[in-house]
């Protein structure tokens, strides 16, 4: 007996080789065709552009002015001039080197997003299995009481049944096939949103095996991993990083700016030029700039933190959660599959062993144990996805 349940739980466990390659190829055709992700690329490309943008030497200054003399014997003037300004060249690398930071950050932004998706894809897909299980399912029942409606509506028309009999075989019937019909409309509904996120592309997927992943055997040292590939973490972190290279910009920024330039004057026949040098005296502009990002630091290393603890937390949560639905699972699965009635109260009602309202009730009792056992594996499934999100 416990060689049987051993490998019952081991069945429970794995999910068969060729189910888990489809849910990954479904996920891949997601990843492809989702709108959201695709478009969230090309704003992201956009920003990255942006990020790029002004960082470099503003555009130099070219003037040049005819001034007309009175009285006419003084003659007129040209002058012309070009000048460069720029800000204290320490400037221009902390600009860079912030940009280059920034954008690498926004493909962090895409990966977190992208996973989000993803398992939202994967949640769907699991609760498809459980809706295509369950469907199955209730068809063989449909089938065995339109089966048990046969026979009752026989006895009634030779007066070995009563109304009461049929009319309850019947509407047990409609019950079950009104249950079944629900299901399927629920089916559909996880097709079409499964359809949304793979871009208006239709996906039939018929798989019935629940997958049931198994849980890491120590959570801190698993936490670890998962903590270092969490994106969204990945991304706060270096939000901190972003914010110290902000202020290593705010202090370069806060050094007098500086301009040079060529400058000429021509009048009467006479020129007089030369270079034109020019330092602003940082007064008032730039005042608590750097104050303003020091503060960015503190607000970046608080967010971290509290994401980081809630992270923590909510993985912690279903680590145990999924510790108690896969052990429920595993029970309900070793129980139906040891203990099934199933086929001996047919047995026995067609015998007339035991009455029709007996057989209703003990076929009851496997009816909800089946359907406990399939929500407990749905719910391990989920609760292991969420878990496991920074995998995908």
């Amino acid at each position: 007996m416990k060689k049987i349940l051993f490998t019952l739980l081991s069945l429970c466990i794995l999910i068969p080789a060729q189910a888990q390659n489809e849910i990954e190829k479904i996920l891949q055709d997601v990843e492809a065709n989702n709108t959201t992700l695709q478009a969230l690329q090309k704003q992201i490309d956009v920003q990255k552009l942006g990020n790029k943008t002004g960082i470099w030497l503003p555009d130099p200054e070219i003037t040049f002015e005819h001034l007309w003399g009175t009285p006419r014997e003084i003659g007129n003037q040209n002058d012309f001039g070009i000048t460069q300004s720029f800000d204290f060249p320490t400037v221009y690398g902390h600009r860079n080197k912030l940009a280059g930071m920034e954008n690498q950050n926004l493909d962090r932004l895409y990966q977190s997003e992208r996973i989000n998706i993803l398992l939202r894809a994967k949640q769907i897909i699991i609760k498809l299995i459980y809706n295509n299980a369950l469907s199955k399912d209730y068809a063989q029942r449909v089938e065995n009481d339109q089966i048990i409606v046969d026979s009752y509506q026989k006895k009634f028309n030779l007066g070995e049944a009563d109304a009461i009999e049929r009319n309850k075989v019947y509407l047990t019937l409609i019950a079950c096939a009104n249950k079944k019909e629900k299901i399927d409309i629920e089916r559909e509904a996880l097709l079409n949103e499964l359809k949304s996120l793979n871009g208006g592309k239709k996906i039939q997927y018929d798989e019935t095996n629940i997958p049931l992943t198994p849980l890491p055997s120590n959570f801190d040292e698993w936490y670890a991993t998962a903590e270092s590939k969490s994106p969204a973490l990945q991304y706060l972190s270096k939000k901190v990083d972003i914010s110290k290279q902000q202020v290593k910009v705010s202090r370069a920024q806060a050094l007098p700016k500086l301009s040079a330039g060529y400058y000429s004057e021509r009048i009467l026949g006479e020129k007089l030029q030369g270079a034109t040098i020019g330092i602003s005296i940082p007064l008032w502009e730039n005042r608590n700039t750097v104050k303003q990002a020091k503060a960015g630091i503190l607000s970046s290393e608080s967010a971290l933190e509290d994401n980081r603890n809630q992270f923590y937390n909510r993985l912690q949560n279903l680590f145990n959660q999924s510790t108690g639905l896969r052990d429920t699972a595993q029970k309900y699965r070793a129980a139906l599959s040891s203990y099934s009635n199933e086929p001996l109260l047919k047995k026995a009602l067609d015998a007339g062993e035991i009455s029709l309202l007996d057989y209703l009730l003990e076929l009851e009792f496997y009816y909800d144990a089946f359907n406990n056992m399939l929500e407990a594996e749905r719910d391990y499934a989920l609760a292991v996805a969420e878990l496991t999100a920074v995998e995908l």
